[in-house]
């Protein structure tokens, strides 16, 4: 009998085949993330010092090194159940189409924002703030503070905001406020439009801005769509699903792809396959892969950097190109973050994974190739982890070597339209900084001996 035949298309899980627990990868990692530091002081975040801007119980789930795993609340998996299990799907007619002898596997993110929301709501909150760049996450999380009652206000990239009006009015269906950053609600907001006249924004501006809201508001918290540890912690559920579903037809990966902004889809994804490499029972291949335009693995510095653009975050030690670093304005879709997850910061240096930038005319020729043959038009971020897995797939068929390939889709391009027209009609460019515009943003990382 052939592979095709005992593998279905789309490998769904059994409700009681569902993950009833998060991973947290820091237990098995020998070299622990560097802590957050408290950018007046220098030393290590406290429980105390976070407590004004984040929820109590992800305040310990952020600092908790070592509880390998965490019960997911009957509350959230109850949630879950509206779209969760997404399948995993094998691309058949991708690998007919490059005529690869690689095995092709995705993996539907469907962001799991619910678990900040609960916890909002458990801690009896009015309501939290945060930034999107693409959308997606602002997205996710206005639907969730919808299913909890909760107010949420959303400070979305200003490019984004005029690129994306669709995914905006979502969220405002959704019941969320939402603002274009940097704006002039915000002391920090103004203050970085005076620095930077004409800004198209941030992803470190948005997060400014929506800190400064969460504390100046009683009831108000902030919560984060990537790059904390709480936030790689709940997207555990992404790589987790993505293994039983694996396991449960004997299916093994060599090389595990997921794109890069600030974290979350990679983190989310790999989190169960690393956790077999770190503790040797397993070895993978693990590639991120980033916009050229906005490369923080592949020419950022491993520092400790400022969160966001207003310096008013906690210092994280991690990739970076710097807090001032603002990505070219012709850069489509989110991954336009200056820094990246400590964790996976850390897991790179440590030379767990690779990284790879892509040049954006390539990753939307991939998306299109992709949506010809599998019928799903792929988002700008996910389409840079299809680019990289055609790339495997293609010398693949150069070598011969049958490997199997997983990748993370996160998101549809529905709203990412404009993108596809500029590609379409041949205005598309490519951005890559040169070592002098990175040098500008590198010359304002602190210099901190930690």
């Amino acid at each position: 009998m052939s592979e095709a035949k005992k593998i279905p298309y789309k490998i769904y899980l059994e409700e009681h085949e569902m993950p009833k627990y998060w991973y947290n990868v820091r237990a098995d990692m020998k070299n622990k993330p560097a802590p957050l530091l408290n950018p007046g002081t220098l030393e290590p975040m406290t429980a105390a010092d976070l407590a004004p801007v984040f929820c109590e119980e992800l305040i310990k789930q952020e600092l908790d090194n070592d509880t390998r795993e965490y019960p997911i609340p009957q509350a959230i998996q109850d949630f879950y159940k509206m779209y969760r299990p997404s399948p995993l799907v094998r691309a058949y007619c991708l690998e007919q189409k490059l005529q690869t002898p690689a095995k092709i596997y995705y993996k539907f993110k469907l962001n799991s924002a619910i678990a900040q929301a609960y916890y909002a709501k458990q801690q009896g909150l009015k309501g939290v703030t945060t930034e999107t760049g693409a959308g997606q996450w602002g997205t996710a999380l206005s639907m969730a503070c919808s299913y909890f009652d909760l107010d949420c206000k959303v400070y979305m990239v200003k490019v984004s905001y005029e690129q994306k009006p669709f995914r905006r009015e979502v969220m405002r269906t959704y019941g969320a406020s939402v603002v274009p950053s940097p704006s002039n609600t915000t002391q920090v907001g103004r203050k970085i439009l005076e620095q930077f006249p004409g800004t198209t924004g941030s992803l470190g501006c948005a997060i400014s801005e929506a800190v400064e809201v969460a504390v100046s508001n009683p009831g108000y918290r902030y919560v984060l769509g990537s790059v904390l540890n709480q936030v790689l912690l709940h997207q555990s559920v992404i790589g987790l699903e993505s293994k039983i579903a694996m396991d449960k037809y004997g299916i093994k990966p060599d090389v595990i792809i997921g794109c890069a902004g600030g974290g979350s889809n990679l983190g989310g994804l790999i989190a169960p396959f690393m956790g077999e490499k770190l503790r040797g029972e397993a070895d993978y291949q693990i590639i991120a892969v980033e916009p050229a335009s906005c490369p923080s693995f592949t020419r950022g510095k491993f520092a400790y950097d400022f969160c966001d653009t207003g310096m008013v975050c906690p210092m994280a030690k991690m990739y970076t190109l710097g807090s001032g670093f603002i990505p070219s304005a012709n850069h489509a879709g989110g991954l336009r973050y200056h820094g990246m997850s400590s964790i996976l910061s850390q897991l790179y240096h440590d030379g767990y994974m690779e990284a790879r930038a892509v040049e954006q005319t390539s990753v939307f020729e991939a998306a299109e190739q992709f949506a010809r043959v599998e019928g799903i038009l792929p988002a700008p971020e996910s389409s840079h982890a299809i680019r990289v897995a055609i790339d495997e797939a293609l010398k693949c068929k150069e070598t011969g070597e049958e490997k199997t390939i997983l990748f993370g889709l996160t998101g549809t391009g529905y709203f990412d339209m404009v993108a596809y027209e500029k590609f379409h009609d041949g205005q598309m460019t490519d951005y890559i900084p040169t070592d002098a515009d990175l040098e500008k943003g590198f010359a304002g990382i602190p210099k901190i001996d930690k």
